[in-house]
């Protein structure tokens, strides 16, 4: 009788082997799956993870972090870059070191992006109880702070013995490789298990593959959906983050040549079309265009592709306005597929639009509506032109000026990355996406901090790439720590850093909604309480210098328009700093989006701002 062939190795150890081994394929490309583990260490990991990671440093690649969160965003970013087949893994001690993903983790699971989470915890046996940092339970000794990462994990489990690495492991690799499923996984990993020995059996080290699936329709669904789309006389076509991560975006190009249906975009979607397509109306909803929110107001079939309408695009459910208006998704998730009580094609992106086009031909739009969304484009082209346009080459520029300044520079290949302020709701009107992968927007959850860390990610997923980080002040302070690891790794990211003195957008925000401004500028306080005095004389070009970026510092246009130049021909980590002046002429929502007003006050402004909001919150439909 034969004895299966095992290996002796620790927990710690074994699940670093098996992460080598583990692969992706679609469409017959392979992929790495783990490319790589960031780590921070501390007595938690340092002693099993950490040792493991030297043991096979040759096979899994290491990078090191300095912030828990900031590790997250970067392995997302390397994620999203490589349309979810590839992902990495982050490795924390225990305590704050665990606790400091959590952010990242609900980023990652609520924009289906794969991150393997590997936390430090307490002692399975509980001999050194309570160890440092170990949160003490009054009535749960099973529970730690890592348990605070289960309602933002896809999948959870703490691995007690060593043995149970053995299916566990496999269920988060068939939970990361899932389209319909992936998010963050988290394996927490007692401190005592990963340094304890077992004999693993070798066909747990095998080389796996996990095929990506691409689900066809089911017939009677695409059968359903073409006779929708035959009797729309204004069909508009939403396409969300989806069409990218199925590398869906010629597919959809040849259903929208071949009907003439438009496409307007979510944040996670643009670029889906080139911008120059004259089918792409740009971004929809709040932060929409006005040619692509006027045509969603009067669609009477809205097809959503790999979108979850998020209340952004829905306006907060007052957008889609036709009488008689039908919806049509095309989600590879059941659950996003059937919101707003469409009808559904619950399969795969590609798949879906490919069976589509199939099953239509000779299908195509009245001239007349053609003709109307692409005078309404038109116009919308002039509006963004008179914008970013800069008359003046001497003078101090304006955000949406920045804006225009990038797009002069850039090529068809660089990432533009931005998550929260000011500057997602200018990119989503104004920014002319090229290609696929050029337009980089995180706003499922739409995390301050998480620009510079994630365009590590993609620089690594992308090398040779260039990759442009544009903060502002506010996001800036929440997270510049990764300036250091880009340096280290000597990755050549570019940083754009806009100065407008506070959180600009939430300013804005606050006065609309009668809070007038209160807490949301960087200046000192005055006597009453408020901070409306001079502003503080923080300098973020020479802390950015001091974490080792080259920084250019840019007054006006011209300048502004030099250091991005140099800065994208720069072989090292490079920031351009620079100062805006107030907009001339700010871009007004085209779309309303819903922030309850208080609804009593003794203040002018909150009343006034009730009113509004009264008005508005009336066109709200519940589409059923």
């Amino acid at each position: 009788m034969s004895v299966a062939a095992t290996r002796r190795l620790t927990t710690a150890q074994a699940l670093v082997r098996f992460l080598t081994a583990q692969y992706t394929e679609r469409d017959g490309v392979r992929h790495r799956l783990i490319a790589g583990t960031w780590g921070i260490f501390g007595h938690g990991n340092v002693a099993g993870l950490g040792q493991a990671l030297v043991e096979y440093r040759e096979a899994m690649p290491y990078h090191q972090g300095r912030n828990e969160q900031a590790m997250v965003h970067a392995a997302v970013g390397h994620a999203r870059q490589l349309d979810r087949l590839s992902a990495q893994a982050v490795t924390t001690s225990i305590g704050p070191g665990a606790t400091n993903l959590v952010t990242g983790a609900a980023l990652a699971t609520i924009n289906r992006l794969p991150v393997l989470l590997l936390p430090g915890d307490y002692f399975a046996s509980h001999a050194a109880d309570p160890l440092l940092q170990q949160l003490e339970h009054p009535v749960e000794a099973d529970v730690s702070v890592n348990d605070a990462l289960r309602p933002v994990s896809r999948y959870f489990d703490r691995i007690n013995r060593p043995e149970a690495l053995l299916a566990s492991a496999l269920k988060a690799m068939r939970v990361l490789t899932d389209p319909a499923e992936t998010g963050a996984v988290t394996l927490a990993l007692p401190q005592d298990v990963q340094a304890e020995a077992y004999d693993w059996p070798e066909e747990f080290f095998a080389d796996r593959i996990w095929r990506v699936r691409r689900p066809a329709p089911d017939p009677a669904e695409l059968a359903d959906a073409v006779q929708l789309i035959r009797s729309a006389a204004r069909p508009l076509i939403v396409a969300g983050g989806g069409v990218h991560h199925s590398e869906a975006e010629g597919a959809l190009k040849t259903l929208v040549d071949a009907t003439g249906i438009p496409v307007a975009s979510t944040q996670a979607g643009k670029g889906a079309l080139r911008h120059d397509h004259p089918a792409d109306l740009g971004g929809i909803g709040h932060t929409g265009t006005a040619v692509s929110d006027e045509l969603a107001r009067t669609a009477d079939l809205v097809i959503g592709v790999g979108t979850r309408y998020s209340d952004f695009t829905t306006a907060s459910g007052t957008l889609f306005q036709h009488p008689d208006v039908r919806f049509l998704n095309l989600n590879i998730t059941a659950f996003d597929a059937h919101k707003l009580a469409a009808g559904t094609l619950v399969c795969d992106a590609r798949a879906g639009l490919t069976a589509l086009a199939e099953a239509l031909p000779c299908h195509r739009v009245d001239a007349a509506y053609e003709t109307e969304y692409r005078a309404g484009k038109a116009r919308w082209e002039e509006t963004v032109d008179a914008v970013i346009r800069a008359d003046d080459d001497g003078a101090v520029p304006t955000q949406t000026q920045v804006l225009g300044a990038l797009d002069a520079v850039v090529g068809d290949e660089d990432v533009v990355i931005n998550a929260a302020g000011s500057l997602p709701g200018d990119l989503h009107k104004l920014w002319r996406a090229r290609s696929p992968r050029q337009y980089h927007l995180e706003y499922g959850y739409s995390c301050m901090g998480y620009e510079i860390p994630a365009a590590l990610g993609v620089q690594q997923a992308a090398p040779g790439t260039p990759v442009w980080a544009l903060v502002g002040d506010g996001t800036y302070l929440m997270n510049p720590t990764e300036i250091v690891t880009a340096v280290q790794e000597n990755l050549p990211v570019k940083l754009v850093l806009v100065q407008n003195h506070g959180y600009a957008s939430i300013g804005g925000l606050s006065e609309s909604v009668g809070a007038e401004r209160f807490g949301t500028d960087y200046r000192h306080r005055v006597a009453d309480g408020s901070f409306t005095g001079a502003p503080l004389p923080v300098d973020l070009a020479a802390n950015a210098a001091s974490l080792g970026m080259d920084v250019l510092r840019a007054k006006t246009v011209r300048e502004l328009r030099e250091a991005l130049s140099t800065a994208r021909a720069a072989t090292r980590p490079t920031c351009v700093y620079v100062e805006t002046a107030p907009p001339s002429a700010a871009l007004p929502a085209e779309a309303w989006w819903d922030v309850p007003v208080a609804e009593v006050s003794a203040r002018e402004a909150a009343t006034g701002a009730r009113k509004v909001y009264e008005r508005a919150v009336a066109d709200r439909r519940h589409h059923l």
